[in-house]
């Protein structure tokens, strides 16, 4: 399903490979999947890829994406924040990916939202929507922040709780709604975000698979400051 290809491209931090595949992109949203609708909304996020200047689309998209934690792409920060819950949702979600075939590679985590599209692309239909109707609630709460800041993401997140049916009204993606949407401008609440206490995930980090162990590690290396966008060359 290139769909959800797509759409996980439209999330990910824009580079010149990025913009050189929007038009591989829009044909790709064109498969059926969405409604036309849908498709239309994300039409000015596709325009401003292709032609916008590559340093103000990476800018853009870490003040939005990085230095927001109400709108991170990591999706189980928003229901478990750094407890050690997320860290044993994370390793179920990881044998997920391993049971169905899909190697993880690179440095996100599992619960990355453009990491999960990826993985439902490869899925049967039915299946990748009843798993992402599961994050259904945090779709719906990043869709309605995004919708606030009237930015030009918001309809990747439309088309998303479109996908997986979710209820915009539910009491889960309220509570979500109604919590604090901090400010990326903001310098001194940015830094009090990075400088929480590190929580540390179970008692012996040499227990457990490796797998787990190999997840458990990465959720205990302290946040990194949110990345900056490529520098102009000269």
């Amino acid at each position: 399903m290139r769909t959800f290809k797509a759409l996980s491209a439209l999330l990910s931090y824009p580079e010149a490979d990025l913009q050189a595949a929007v038009p591989a992109i829009r044909a790709a949203l064109g498969e059926g999947m969405l409604a036309p609708g849908h498709v239309a909304a994300l039409g000015p996020l596709l325009d401003e890829l292709a032609a916008r200047d590559l340093y103000d689309l990476q800018e853009r998209f870490v003040l939005l994406f990085d230095r927001s934690r109400s709108l991170s792409l990591n999706l189980f920060e928003h229901i478990h924040g750094e407890s050690r819950d997320r860290g044993g949702a994370m390793v179920d979600l990881l044998e997920t990916y391993r049971a169905g075939g899909f190697d993880l590679c690179g440095p996100e985590l599992p619960d990355h939202l453009p990491v999960l599209l990826e993985f439902l692309s490869t899925r049967p239909r039915e299946e990748a929507r009843a798993i992402l109707a599961d994050a259904g609630h945090i779709l719906a709460a990043l869709a309605e922040r995004l919708r606030r800041r009237d930015s030009v993401y918001a309809p990747v997140f439309g088309a998303l709780v479109a996908l997986a049916d979710a209820r915009t009204n539910s009491e889960e993606a309220a509570a979500l709604i109604a919590g604090p949407d901090d400010d990326p401008e903001d310098l001194a609440a940015l830094d009090a975000v990075w400088e929480e206490a590190q929580v540390t995930f179970g008692p012996d980090p040499n227990a457990g698979c490796p797998v787990s162990r190999d997840i458990l590690a990465r959720m205990d290396i302290p946040p990194a400051p949110p990345r900056a966008p490529e520098a102009r060359g000269s």
